[in-house]
């Protein structure tokens, strides 16, 4: 019998919403500066170039990925008010730091790198709110209150920008506080605002956060985090292992969902470009459009598997959201026999020699695509010539590409939030801080090598590798799925608590 009052009910589920809060501000505080990271480090630091960008951007993934196993361990010991706090008020002064990058007269672009790096330290304590959520709901509640989890996650990343774009009417000068030291700008305003949010969750933590735990079936016992509860108080139904071959497995799925996610974020500017020889401006304002799309359609379906999952199962539903991703990769392998534009830029810097015979150019373009614009300035668009495949790839057409970015927004939310579900049911009522932690960290990794391995095989390969290897590593994910399936069942299912 479920033995709860209905104070500790309401109790439990404002700590809940605490977390969905906690969870959100993390996520906008990685993407309230991702617009402007690039124009601001120019006007701080004239000596970075595109790839420090590089490294600024995955700075966040790195932090996260070093802290999330190390909040994770410090939550299964201690109360979880503390390394929240903790985690927050590291995300709020990394944001102030950011706010006063430009002061230093030398070496500003360190401390942007710096000040990113602590951001995504702090967004570490998504371990701990995942691990939280986890030991306070029942079975029948995880996969609802993981997809809401997913759902203020996403929600955050497509704000983020939104804000971003609110601070731009402030402008590039804007005020500045010579008593402070400090200039509010469009770049410096978001990273503040962002500070000020994190100041409120804290108190809110402070005020309205407490401590609950319950068993696989919604009855409640003492969590060995509570405050003022140092003993190790645990219910017997903690008794058994954890079935670590369903650990890792989870683990490498997850790893590859975020991976495969975070190659068609970076792809999506530069296959445009490539493809549809979209000006920069038109590549990040059309692909700004379609991932704000894809982020909308996200949240639909976090909303839409909480009930699917009630009548499928778990496990049937990642199966299929492996599938949907496979299918939109799938959908993007050049096909036809129509070859992408090649950039004028490079005819015009006789990249290629203009006395090349005439057979040999016209199946690249037709005359009327070699023609240089009057206007030399122009930037130059289409495939540079300098990728060699651009002259033997076929195009993706663009209805090849909204259709993948449909499918593969419809696949990655689904996938995402049934690793987190399956994950935590196969842990069970045991602390889960640091498995937490080591999937975070795990889906943190991805983030880091997706874009770099992407890059790589586009610029020297093209998109036909690119995208074949992708779809060979989601058949490799859906053939250990097979493998695991039966093993990735609940804790009190494994050991015959409760029914399946």
């Amino acid at each position: 019998d479920v033995v709860e009052t209905q104070e500790h009910y309401k109790s439990r589920w404002r700590s809940i919403w605490i977390m969905y809060l906690t969870m959100f501000l993390s996520s906008v505080g990685f993407s309230i500066v991702i617009m402007s990271v690039w124009p601001y480090l120019q006007k701080i630091d004239p000596t970075a170039d595109a790839s420090f960008l590089g490294w600024i951007i995955a700075s966040y993934s790195i932090g996260q990925m070093v802290a999330s196993p190390l909040f994770g361990l410090w939550s299964n010991y201690r109360p979880r008010r503390e390394p929240l706090v903790i985690s927050t008020a590291i995300s709020v002064a990394a944001n102030c730091l950011y706010a006063y990058v430009h002061v230093p007269h030398s070496h500003n672009k360190y401390y942007m790198l710096t000040a990113r790096a602590l951001v995504g330290f702090g967004a570490g304590n998504v371990a701990v709110v995942r691990s939280y959520i986890a030991g306070a709901t029942s079975l029948t509640e995880r996969t609802s209150a993981m997809a809401n989890t997913s759902a203020c996650q996403a929600v955050g990343f497509i704000l983020g920008p939104v804000f971003q774009t609110c601070f731009t009417l402030i402008g590039e000068e804007g005020v500045t506080w010579k008593f402070l030291c400090l200039q509010l700008n469009m770049y410096t305003a978001p990273v503040l605002f962002g500070a000020l949010l994190g100041v409120i969750n804290i108190i809110l933590i402070f005020a309205i956060f407490r401590e609950h735990r319950v068993d696989d079936m919604g009855r409640q016992y003492k969590s060995i985090n509570s405050d003022g509860e140092g003993s190790d108080v645990l219910d017997q139904n903690t008794e058994g292992s954890i079935d670590h071959v369903a650990v890792v497995a989870l683990n490498i799925l997850f790893f590859v969902i975020l991976f495969v996610f975070a190659v068609f974020e970076t792809i999506a500017t530069p296959l445009t470009m490539d493809m549809y020889s979209w000006t920069r401006k038109e590549a990040v304002f059309y692909n700004g459009i379609i991932l704000s799309v894809v982020g909308i359609e996200s949240v639909f379906v976090f909303m839409v598997v909480k009930t699917l999952s009630k009548k499928t199962g778990e496990r049937a539903i990642l199966h299929a959201g492996l599938l949907i991703v496979l299918i939109g990769f799938f959908i993007l392998l050049p096909w036809g026999k129509k070859l992408p534009n090649i950039q004028w830029q490079e005819i015009k810097n006789n990249s290629i020699p203009r006395t090349a015979p005439t057979e040999m150019l016209m199946p690249l373009w037709s005359l009327q695509e070699m023609q240089l614009p009057s206007n030399h300035t122009a930037e130059p668009v289409g495939c540079p010539v300098t990728q060699s495949w651009c002259l033997n790839t076929p195009m993706i057409y663009l209805a090849q590409y909204i259709s993948s970015d449909v499918l593969i927004g419809l696949g990655y939310p689904v996938c995402n939030v049934m690793s987190y579900t399956l994950y935590s049911k196969v842990l069970g009522p045991k602390p889960q801080g640091v498995y937490m932690g080591w999937l975070t960290a795990s889906g943190s990794g991805a983030r880091i090598l997706g874009p770099v391995f992407v890059s790589q095989i586009y610029t020297h390969l093209g998109p036909r590798w690119a995208f074949s290897l992708i779809c060979g590593v989601v058949v490799a994910s859906l053939l250990l799925l097979e493998i695991v399936y039966k093993r990735l069942i609940a804790f009190s299912v494994r050991y015959g608590r409760m029914q399946e």
